[in-house]
């Protein structure tokens, strides 16, 4: 099988490497030519000077895999390669995209005579080595074709991946996937500053974390990664305390109020992000100010 991926950054070019293990010819583009031409020597990439050239080195039918921001840069990629494409070719969105805009891009791409697939992915910097869990939404036909590459890509051809509803359902997974994602790093976070915060316990995190890890009820693989990190670094102090945010946590709130779902983990750890980033601190500086009018509360104030 042949098949084209656009965009080779972190994620895209490490899903070029794990497809080209797995024997699956891929042709590759990215604005960074010399990305390209490195996957070109590593791994048997067919490289590609542009999209169309991309495109031009595919035989039907033709699939075409976004790993792209999502937004603006997805949206014109896909309406630039309909006229590329013919009846019966795929295009899939591997990126982070709203859910909405991949029901509205494979309402249309339809009308094209053209496939879509929404693939929500999952897995980081870690999924060459272990796998990409995989949230597809597509016609069962699409979901078919692009069985070969879906399992090349999985930790195991029967598990790591799966066709879970029409177009838009891979997306709307992934974005619940991220939002239950920020509860969980909250909840390690705040578990571990507590922890930490007991000062006459001298309790050791990297010890404790590596406990958990084995046998507890919240072990998992972002404990697996904290407590690796905090064996070489306890303090953080050359961490900055700065959170962002991918947008599908937003969505996944925007998503509880619209159905009226009651989702205040969720919601409060898509908040303490936004908190985190806020480097004015204005409202804070407000509350001090209402506490030394009310109550005649000491104001601390900055340096300079």
């Amino acid at each position: 099988m042949r098949m084209a991926m656009i965009g080779l950054g972190k994620m895209g070019g490490n899903m070029v490497r794990r497809l080209r293990r797995s024997g699956i010819e891929v042709v590759g583009f990215d604005r960074a030519s010399e990305v390209v031409a490195q996957l070109a020597v590593e791994e048997g990439v067919i490289a590609a000077k542009s999209v169309a050239d991309a495109v031009a080195k595919l035989s039907g039918p033709r699939v075409v895999w976004l790993m792209l921001p999502n937004g603006d840069p997805t949206e014109q990629q896909v309406r630039a390669l309909v006229p590329l494409l013919s009846r019966g070719d795929i295009i899939v969105d591997g990126g982070n995209s709203n859910y909405h805009d991949s029901q509205r891009r494979g309402t249309w791409l339809a009308e094209q005579g053209i496939g879509f697939m929404d693939c929500g992915t999952s897995g980081g910097i870690w999924g060459l080595e272990k796998g990409y869990c995989l949230m597809v939404g597509g016609t069962p036909e699409v979901a078919q074709t692009l069985r070969p590459v879906l399992q090349a890509l999985a930790p195991a051809a029967d598990r790591g991946w799966a066709h879970v509803g029409p177009v838009g359902a891979g997306h709307f997974t992934k974005m619940i996937h991220n939002g239950i994602e920020y509860g969980m790093m909250q909840a390690f976070a705040e578990g571990l500053e507590l922890l930490r915060g007991k000062e006459g316990f001298n309790l050791d995190l990297a010890q404790i974390t590596e406990l958990w890890r084995h046998s507890s009820v919240v072990r998992s693989w972002l404990l697996d990664l904290t407590a690796e990190a905090l064996q070489y670094d306890q303090k953080l102090d050359s961490v900055a305390p700065y959170v962002a945010d991918s947008g599908e946590g937003r969505w996944t709130v925007v998503e509880a109020v619209d159905q009226g779902v009651s989702a205040p983990v969720l919601t409060l750890a898509l908040q303490m992000r936004f908190a985190s980033q806020d480097d004015k601190g204005y409202s804070y500086r407000l509350l001090s100010m209402m506490r030394n009018a009310f109550g005649g509360h000491a104001v601390k104030h900055t340096k300079g």
